[in-house]
């Protein structure tokens, strides 16, 4: 069997999103003093198969409605193109995309009878965000906030829940950022593929802003991530050391002047989608390191 095209279907390189929420859900639990390794690595375990669901569906998603036949493909954006080099077959596509979705779900229903109920509308929202997000989200002006929800937020909850057994205030709080920097993870990224998603009855931010406003509003989002985060270490939400994650300025800094002056081309816009990636995962890891280290403060 060969496993290159299924790879191109899972995309490993975009996995260790779910790998840093998942290290920050559960770097927060272990400041407050919980920690249970099983958990952590089933929870991991868990949202990677969500995630690779996610890709699988909105490969399949995407070529069924013509998307993947007009993009210009980056290394950061564009989907993959297995299906429209017909080296594999769309049907199989998307029962790979449910049967992942499925053993994620099993994760979840094990953490249910073992942790708490209290999870389920976590794994609803986010199994919804899943298989909804290209066929029906995508389509609403919604998509960016759903998968910041879907890939930012509810993770990061999930995770601290599966160690500690509740919600509270603090880890909301700490979970923000999440929402934040996923949406503008696929914000930027949209930015190439406007006239193609257009064309295929995609109503994005990107599209429904315009590349300019939807530049500057990236931008204003990445300061507001910031401001967050040194207002939730000021206000005794988060421990002083997550302000570590200030160190992804200059990344940020190069992203936003890429979607401020370079919105509108195709070569000189993938730097500032490469330093949007670090910037994402720079973000989370060293969000995760300021718990840490707080933990053993």
């Amino acid at each position: 069997m060969n496993l290159k095209p299924w790879l191109g279907v899972m995309r490993p390189p975009f996995l260790l999103l779910s790998v840093v929420l998942v290290l920050l859900g559960t770097s927060i639990a272990v400041y407050g003093g919980y920690f249970n390794l099983l958990h952590f690595i089933l929870a991991l375990i868990g949202l990677v198969f969500l995630h690779i669901s996610v890709n699988a569906l909105n490969n399949y998603f995407d070529y069924k409605s013509g998307i993947d036949l007009e993009t210009r493909r980056t290394p950061f954006s564009g989907g993959s193109d297995v299906l429209p080099l017909g080296v594999l077959k769309p049907a199989a596509v998307y029962r790979f995309g449910l049967a992942s979705l499925a053993i994620g779900l099993l994760i979840g229903v094990y953490f249910f009878f073992i942790v708490g109920f209290e999870l389920l509308p976590l794994v609803v929202v986010g199994a919804f965000a899943i298989y909804f997000y290209t066929p029906v989200l995508a389509r609403l002006h919604i998509g960016e906030v759903f998968a910041g929800l879907g890939l930012g937020t509810l993770p990061v909850m999930g995770s601290y829940f599966v160690q500690t057994g509740f919600l509270n205030l603090p880890v909301l709080v700490a979970s923000i950022p999440s929402l934040i920097l996923t949406h503008n993870l696929l914000l930027l990224n949209e930015f190439p593929d406007v006239e193609a998603d257009r064309n295929a009855g995609r109503r994005h931010l990107v599209i429904s802003l315009g590349k300019r406003n939807a530049g500057i509003y990236y931008s204003l989002l990445l300061a507001v991530m910031y401001l967050w985060i040194i207002g939730g270490a000021a206000l005794g939400y988060m421990p002083y050391p997550v302000l570590l994650a200030l160190l992804t300025i200059p990344a940020s800094l190069k992203a936003a002047k890429g979607a401020l002056r370079d919105y509108d081309s195709f070569e000189r816009l993938i730097p500032a989608q490469a330093a949007n990636v670090q910037v994402v995962l720079g973000t989370h890891f060293l969000l995760a390191v300021g718990f840490l280290a707080a933990s053993l403060l």
